[in-house]
């Protein structure tokens, strides 16, 4: 008999146990926020403290390539992701066959054209050298900004895909100098402007205020970063919640105080 009532009355604080740990564990539950490594991921955790303020608890994961993430919410691993832009969410879904959508702007990471020379994009002289990045994408996007800047003129409908075979009009007879995107910041020695990424800008110590002399647009799809979720939970209110912590006022005061004006928000 002794032995029956011990046995129920340890039924009895297991259950209890689990129970208050259920209770725990549903006060203790984050959402998961992927994000890779640097500015990406410093400006979510900015997000993080101010979705705590208002008893949302959220987990940054780092991820340290450009692949992972998108596959980790693809598949339900983490809840939110913020480091692309949406040219790129939409060519992994095309080649993934998944269904991640936008749910918030984050931040801007704008290319430009930089130089020590000139200190205006319309003081570049006749036959200057404009350096820009090698990479297919780059490549393209940094022809497509000389255009906008109004230095030469494409072959129409080409967008990103232009290689400098492709420039239709060059009036100043400019020569173009395809480098390797890191090596940018160091050819403005021996260049008369290059086009960089932001990325690239930051680790080269450029100075935006002084260096840069044209920027792309703020509503560049290719400089605007994206919070993206699973298109099914794109509503969940805990989502929308930390949106609304990512694009408040203390984040805006934490991205103009740490990165100078190299990053901004983008919303």
């Amino acid at each position: 008999m002794f032995k029956k009532l011990l046995v129920f009355s340890l039924a009895i604080v297991t259950l209890l146990a689990a129970g208050c740990g259920g209770k725990d564990a549903k006060k203790e539950a984050a959402i998961k926020v992927g994000a890779t490594a640097g500015p990406h991921a410093e400006v979510v955790e900015a997000a993080a403290k101010e979705a705590a303020k208002n008893g949302l608890k959220v987990q940054v994961v780092e991820f340290s390539d450009y692949i992972t993430p998108d596959k980790a919410l693809a598949d339900g691993e983490i809840d939110l992701v913020s480091y692309q832009h949406k040219p790129f969410l939409d060519n992994f879904n095309k080649q993934n066959k998944t269904d991640l959508v936008p749910v918030g702007k984050a931040i801007l990471m704008r290319m430009g054209i930089y130089s020590d020379k000139v200190h205006d994009v319309k003081d570049i002289p006749d036959g200057a050298t404009i350096a820009i990045p090698n990479d297919p994408t780059n490549g393209g996007r940094g022809l497509m900004l000389l255009e906008r800047a109004g230095i030469i003129k494409l072959k129409a409908g080409l967008g990103m895909k232009a290689t400098p075979k492709d420039i239709a009009e060059n009036p100043k007879h400019i020569v173009i100098k395809e480098l390797e995107a890191a090596q940018l910041p160091r050819s403005l020695q021996d260049v008369d402007a290059a086009a960089i990424t932001m990325n690239y800008v930051m680790s080269g110590g450029l100075d935006v205020k002084k260096q840069n002399i044209f920027l792309e647009s703020k509503d560049e799809p290719l400089a605007v970063m994206i919070i993206a979720a699973r298109n099914k939970d794109k509503d969940k209110a805990e989502y929308q919640a930390f949106v609304k912590a990512y694009q408040s006022d203390s984040v805006r005061k934490f991205i103009a105080d740490k990165y100078k004006g190299t990053i901004e928000p983008a919303f």
